[in-house]
């Protein structure tokens, strides 16, 4: 677990996104760079459970 000292702060409602770069469904590496420009970018996150149905 890191330490307060090493986290990130949090990113508001309408701040500018951190860089960062994620696998795409099909493996291949996206960066939020990349995506920005082809245009406006909506970034959403959820939690996806895998709980008991």
């Amino acid at each position: 677990m890191l330490g307060d000292e090493q986290r990130t702060p949090p990113v508001g409602v309408g701040d500018q996104a951190p860089e960062f770069t994620l696998p795409a469904s099909n493996g291949e590496a996206v960066s939020l760079r990349q995506c920005v420009q082809q245009g406006p970018v909506v970034l959403l996150w959820y939690v996806f459970d895998f709980g008991r149905i």
